[in-house]
């Protein structure tokens, strides 16, 4: 058992619900989520979104269908894309149809706004005839008001929990059940709740969690306890942001927490009165450069020699700044120093060649 195994936190057991070739629960790795904010009637766009996501390393993409002629772009998209696309649905059992002819692989349906339980039944029977997966997502600004007497936690799983035993009803079995907040310490609570009621996989996420910096706070407190708890199978963190900034975010949360080995983890410091080099470009361009690269590597880009050569040592490749002279790391070992003004090309150059020599060799 290696060391990063060790230290992996210990998974609560649930079944395994398959979206296309993605599996979500039953041990799978955590896989990561994002949802297009263009609109689905703008193909292009759509596609263009889907595939800066894919390219970013998101696992499951969804896409709102708020009418019909959305419906109709979607089959469209899935089509042209050849994702695994999910289809989100509110107030109306006749879209998720819809979508699911035009080739939803998942349908997301609100049980605050969708109350018709025939008209679920209906859905659900056909979802189990063409194992199409379902998730049931409740969410605290949009949840069934015949809840309301009841304290937030409890109503947002019972909510839940009652939408699903409708799906179960009709022999439909594939459920993924969400439990969604603004308030970090509500969602904590409804999805601890939640996992100690049942067996379905869970999707994290705080709801609203507000813009880059809030959403990225919020989103990682709440979603980084479960998951430090083994509670969570899929993951979105959102923000009001672009969606590739959110499946960078929840890429860096699950490799934090050793939960995933296929990306690069950036290392930087925060910059002081030492600092000789432009940190934070440095960084950001690593970042870019490396945000659809599917390896386990580490790069340290330091301002200065104190923490740098250190860091170095436990980096794949990493920067000590210098004013006039900066020290290239790769596998511990300092294997080049060059002058400070040529110290970004020539390191995007390496990183490009380590890249190469990585892949080929593992």
């Amino acid at each position: 058992m290696t060391k990063e195994e060790k230290n992996t936190p210990k998974r609560r057991v649930t079944r395994r619900v398959k979206v296309g070739t993605v599996a979500i629960g039953g041990g799978a790795p955590v896989t990561v989520q994002s949802m297009l904010n263009t609109r689905t009637t703008d193909i292009d766009g759509c596609v263009r979104q889907i595939e800066e996501l894919s390219d970013a390393g998101c696992d499951l993409i969804r896409l709102a269908v708020p009418d019909e002629a959305s419906a109709e772009a979607f089959g469209k998209i899935a089509k042209a894309t050849g994702k695994p696309l999910i289809a989100d649905i509110h107030y109306s059992c006749k879209l998720a149809h819809l979508a699911i002819a035009g080739g939803a692989k998942k349908i997301r349906m609100n049980p605050g706004n969708m109350h018709n339980a025939e008209e679920i039944r209906e859905l659900a029977r056909r979802m189990a005839d063409e194992g199409i997966p379902v998730r049931v997502g409740v969410n605290g600004g949009s949840r069934d008001p015949k809840f309301d007497g009841k304290g937030e936690c409890e109503a947002l799983v019972e909510s839940a929990l009652e939408c699903a035993n409708v799906f179960e009803s009709c022999n439909m079995h594939d459920i993924v059940v969400a439990v969604k907040a603004s308030d970090v310490r509500t969602m904590i609570a409804a999805n601890r709740a939640l996992a100690a009621a049942c067996d379905y996989p869970l999707h994290l996420g705080v709801t609203e969690a507000g813009t880059l910096r809030s959403g990225l706070v919020k989103s990682a407190l709440g979603i980084g306890i479960l998951l430090e708890e083994g509670i969570g199978d899929t993951v979105r963190i959102s923000l009001s942001d672009s969606p590739v900034e959110e499946v960078l975010a929840c890429k860096t949360l699950l490799r934090s927490l050793g939960l995933k080995q296929d990306c690069v983890e950036v290392v930087s410091c925060p910059t002081c009165a030492r600092t000789e080099i432009d940190v934070e470009r440095l960084a950001l361009a690593v970042e870019r450069a490396t945000a659809h690269v599917r390896l386990p590597l580490k790069i340290s880009v330091m301002g200065c020699p104190l923490n740098g050569i250190g860091e170095g040592k436990h980096s794949n490749l990493g920067i000590a700044g210098g004013k006039e002279r900066s020290v290239i790391m790769r596998d511990g070992e300092i294997v080049t120093t060059v002058d400070t003004n040529m110290l970004m090309p020539l390191f995007m150059s390496m990183l490009d060649e380590y890249i190469a020599d990585y892949s080929k060799n593992h």
